[in-house]
This record gives structure tokens, C-alpha cells and sequence, in this order.
């Protein structure tokens, strides 16, 4: 595999910090907003965003194949739906940053999938690259004080667990679905994905049409919700699309990593938490490991 350009790392790092957002913005909405209905609203915001784009840059509709039809709607399933319902569940239970710490379970996740069941092997190095940047996580979410890792495993550790497993499985089939001949885009195959995702959650939404009334949402959580859908969606599935079609589901899936530091970095700019000593070690170890993990001769 040829060396990536630099501004795909870039992008990733980006994506990291989309997402790291979103766990600010769910907290916000979901307080106010039932599961099926936050995560319909996502789905279609993003879909509104990325149609236009993808008839732009591709003058018209792509061809679509059966298998992107099936690959597509498999993902939507995995990294979509069945994902974003155990994500805002495990954030009504438990604190942000024991939620983004089983996010960063994702790339050792991936690894192990795409070894095992695929075969795909990675170099002893990157290894050591994904187990750096997942303890860089913990310095960052243990806040100098490891025993905020060791509470006891509830329901919400298990939904986030459920939903790291959906996220690694997302990844590898994103993999198979941008290769073999003539692929589609990673736009064409993110917007027929966002449009799976938002039909199948809207088939929830009339269940939850008496838990709450228009008029008595927040203009924080609308705003959190065309967030949701722009930047944590539109832009960062694309993105992370690209990494997958260039880098492989398991370098790229290291980038997760990141978003719990971009978490608590926003989380300090945007409500006043505290950033100590430790969480800035942490980052710069997780990091550390995420470039690590992409290194490369040719770069």
C-alpha cells in the first residue's frame, strides 16, 4: 500500500475532532429529544447536506450496484442505527468520558476483526501504536486518578461496549465496500448510507411522538442536532470513508483514539472544565501512538 497523502491524516485528525464534539452535542440533546427521533434528525440533516453535494461533484446520481446497495445498507444498520441508539443510551448512564474510554476500544476492535476473521496482519510496530494511543486514552479520561476507571461495569459500560463492537464491524465492512473493481465514491457510499440510516430510524420516531413537543425544545439542542448531522455526520463519515478506501480499517480506525482527547479538550473550551497536567501528557501519548500506528518509510 503506497504511502497516504498528508491531508488525509489531516482530515482524519478532523474527524476525531468532529466526533469528539458529538458527545458534547448528544449530551445536550439528549436530555430533550427521545433516541429514534435525535438520531432520525442526524441522519436526514446529513442526508439534506450530502445529496446535493454528491450531484455536484459527480454531475448526477452514481451507478449503484446491487453489493453497494447491500453493503450500504449493512452499514447504515451497524454504524448507524443499532450504534447511535447504544451510544445516546450509554450517555443517559454514564459520564461522557467513561462512554468516549470504551470508544477507544474501537481500533484494538477492528484489528482483531480484520486479523482473525479476514487475515489481514498487521507489523508488530503498529500494534504497539494502537496499545499506545488506547493508553494515552486512559491518562487523559483517569485525570491522574486511575480509580475512575476501575468503578464497577453496569448497563451503561455494556450498551457502549455493544456499541464499539457495532463501530469495529462498520469499519471492516466500510473496507470491502470501497474496494474490489470500481468502487463507488466515499461520498456516493456515505450518502446512500446516511439515507438507510434515517429511513430505518424514522420507523421508530412515531413511537416517541408523545414524549416530547417542538415548541419545548432548546434552540441548544436543535443546534446540537444540525451538528450532529453536518459536522459529526456529513463531514466525518466522508472523511472517514477516504481513510478507509486508503489506509485499512485498522489504521484508520486508530484515529478513534482521538476523540476522547478532543473531547475533553472541547469540554474545557466550551464548558469550563478543568484541563489538568495529565490530560495533556495523555494527548500527546495519544497521538504519539496514533502516529505510530500510520508511520510509514515513504513518509
Amino acid at each position: 500500500m503506497t504511502a497516504a497523502p498528508v491531508s488525509l491524516y489531516l482530515r482524519l485528525t478532523g474527524v476525531a475532532a468532529l466526533w469528539g464534539g458529538t458527545f458534547i452535542a448528544g449530551r445536550i440533546a439528549a436530555p430533550e429529544l427521545p433516541h429514534f427521533t435525535i438520531s432520525a434528525l442526524r441522519f436526514w440533516t446529513a442526508f439534506a447536506i450530502l445529496l446535493p453535494l454528491l450531484l455536484l461533484s459527480e454531475r448526477g446520481l452514481p451507478p449503484l450496484r446491487r453489493r453497494d446497495l447491500v453493503y450500504s445498507a449493512l452499514l447504515a444498520l451497524s454504524g448507524l442505527v443499532t450504534y447511535n441508539l447504544l451510544f445516546l443510551g450509554a450517555l443517559e448512564l454514564i459520564p461522557a468520558g467513561r462512554t468516549a474510554l470504551v470508544v477507544a476500544l474501537n481500533p484494538i476492535l477492528t484489528a482483531v476483526t480484520m486479523a482473525l476473521v479476514f487475515g489481514e496482519r498487521l507489523p508488530a510496530f503498529r500494534w504497539l501504536g494502537i496499545v499506545t494511543a488506547l493508553t494515552g486514552v486512559v491518562i487523559v479520561l483517569a485525570k491522574g486518578n486511575p480509580t475512575l476507571l476501575l468503578q464497577r461495569v453496569g448497563r451503561g459500560e455494556l450498551l457502549m461496549l455493544g456499541g464499539a463492537a457495532c463501530w469495529a464491524l462498520y469499519s471492516v465492512l466500510g473496507r470491502f465496500a470501497l474496494g474490489g473493481e470500481s468502487p463507488v465514491s466515499p461520498l456516493a457510499l456515505t450518502t446512500v448510507t446516511t439515507f438507510w440510516g434515517a429511513s430505518m430510524l424514522s420507523l421508530g420516531m412515531p413511537f416517541e411522538w408523545s414524549q416530547w413537543q417542538a415548541s419545548e425544545v432548546s434552540v441548544a439542542a436543535w443546534a446540537s442536532i444540525v451538528y450532529l448531522g453536518a459536522g459529526g455526520t456529513a463531514l466525518g463519515f466522508v472523511w472517514y470513508a477516504q481513510g478507509l478506501q486508503q489506509l485499512g480499517a485498522a489504521r484508520t480506525a486508530v484515529f478513534n483514539n482521538l476523540v476522547p482527547v478532543f473531547g475533553v479538550l472541547l469540554g474545557t473550551l466550551l464548558l469550563d472544565e478543568v484541563l489538568l497536567a495529565s490530560m495533556v501528557v495523555g494527548g500527546l501519548v495519544a497521538l504519539a501512538g496514533v502516529s505510530l500506528t500510520n508511520w510509514s518509510r515513504a513518509r
